[in-house]
């Protein structure tokens, strides 16, 4: 009952924090909030709880009428690609904080196929919503594995901390 609770509550997360876009001086540049929290929900969490959190927050998404295919594809490639990318790294900062710009590249190569345009344009209308997640992701990583996963209720993730920074024993 935990588990499927946690995910729910993930799913509510990521659903609500997309909802929110930072706006670009570039046109379609925006950026949605739920980038950095997502990679530090995949980095605390794991890649399969994530994934189930993602899958049921775009399925919301749909049914709520706030998303449509092209949104669920898009997100559905950052996540497969941000989670793979901190599956590759075991978790670590540094694997952390790469995994948000990689998925919102390959997002974004994924759209452009899909749209016809040019994904050099689209990635380059991205970069500042990358550089964004990327130091989100590294000012958060510390706070959100020790104070919202160790000292809550939701511990989830097999976390051995030592040091700075968790390790993690398995994906």
């Amino acid at each position: 009952m935990k588990n499927l609770t946690a995910t729910a509550l993930l799913a509510v997360v990521i659903l609500l924090s997309g909802a929110f876009k930072i706006p670009s001086p570039f046109p379609g540049g925006e950026f949605q909030l739920s980038a950095p929290l997502a990679v530090l929900i995949c980095a605390g969490f794991g890649f399969k709880r994530y994934i189930m959190a993602g899958i049921i927050a775009s399925l919301l998404g749909l049914l709520l009428g706030t998303a449509n295919i092209f949104n669920v594809i898009i997100a559905m490639v950052f996540r497969l690609v941000a989670g793979g990318v901190i599956c590759a790294g075991g978790g670590s900062l540094f694997s952390a904080i790469l995994a948000g710009p990689a998925g919102t590249l390959a997002a974004r190569i994924v759209f452009a196929q899909a749209v016809g345009v040019d994904w050099q344009i689209l990635a380059a209308a991205a970069i500042p919503g990358m550089i964004f997640t990327a130091v989100c992701v590294g000012a958060g990583y510390k706070t959100f594995i020790r104070r919202i996963l160790c000292c809550t209720a939701l511990k989830c993730a097999p976390l051995k901390i030592s040091g700075t920074f968790p390790e993690r024993k398995e994906f």
